[in-house]
């Protein structure tokens, strides 16, 4: 029994460890720290974050799964290229799932959901102020995870994960141009508002118009990394 305690205690760990190299992995890769092209050496990997392979081989799969790094036998792991055709696809795929999630969770929406939603507005709009892109995008995360998580469908969650984390790059690339962060904390707020009607079509009108606005931005990011590839 106690050894059987020590096995569960130590995986735990080593999952929890996986955990954080992968969500930093994933935010470097998502800034542009790891631009693409970057060779991931898992040795280095590990005494930067202080682990051992196990966990850092973990979260590097995982991110080769979302399709952030490429994987080649006897050469390497390597940050992955923008390609714009998954790009796309990805889109439509975060599109149909969080209209659908938005529309099943207007009809349920309680007290304590709408509560989550706005604290989390309240806080994107102190980061505006403050003008730390970063941590912008992570309450943008947040805000739509309070959503879709509210329907508990983990298969489509992973769908949707994955999803979202090719937009990661040429979405946080877009988010400070022109007025786009307030522009979407002002979206982000008419969803709200949206679910709180409790017309599930009004919200998923909401949202669909949000992301709308995303994939637009994301397209200008792309025709300038096609014009860039074309030179």
């Amino acid at each position: 029994m106690a050894k059987q305690l020590a096995d569960t205690t130590a995986n735990n760990n080593e999952q929890t460890k996986s955990e954080r190299v992968y969500r930093s992995l994933r935010r470097r890769i998502r800034e542009f720290e790891l631009p693409p092209g970057s060779r991931l050496r898992k040795n280095e990997i590990a005494l930067e974050y202080g682990v051992s392979r196990a966990p850092v081989s973990e979260a590097i799969s995982r991110l080769a799964d979302e399709g952030l790094v490429d994987v080649f036998p006897q050469s390497g792991s390597f940050v992955s290229p923008i390609r714009p055709r998954d790009i796309r696809e990805s889109m439509l795929i975060r599109t149909g799932l969080e209209v659908e999630a938005v529309r099943r969770v207007t009809q349920l929406a309680d007290s304590n959901l709408l509560k989550q939603l706005d604290e989390n507005l309240a806080a994107q709009e102190t980061t505006l102020e403050n003008n730390d892109m970063a941590q912008l995008d992570d309450l943008d995360e947040a805000f739509h995870l309070i959503i879709f998580g509210a329907i508990h469908s983990p298969r489509a969650q992973h769908l949707l994960d994955t999803a979202r984390a090719l937009l990661d790059r040429p979405r946080f690339h877009a988010l400070p141009e022109d007025d786009r962060p307030r522009a979407t904390v002002r979206e982000h707020r008419r969803i709200a508002d949206a679910i709180r009607t409790g017309d599930p079509e009004f919200a998923g009108a909401a949202m669909r118009v949000h992301l709308s606005m995303v994939a637009n931005a994301i397209e200008r990011e792309l025709a300038l990394l096609e014009v860039d590839n074309d030179k």
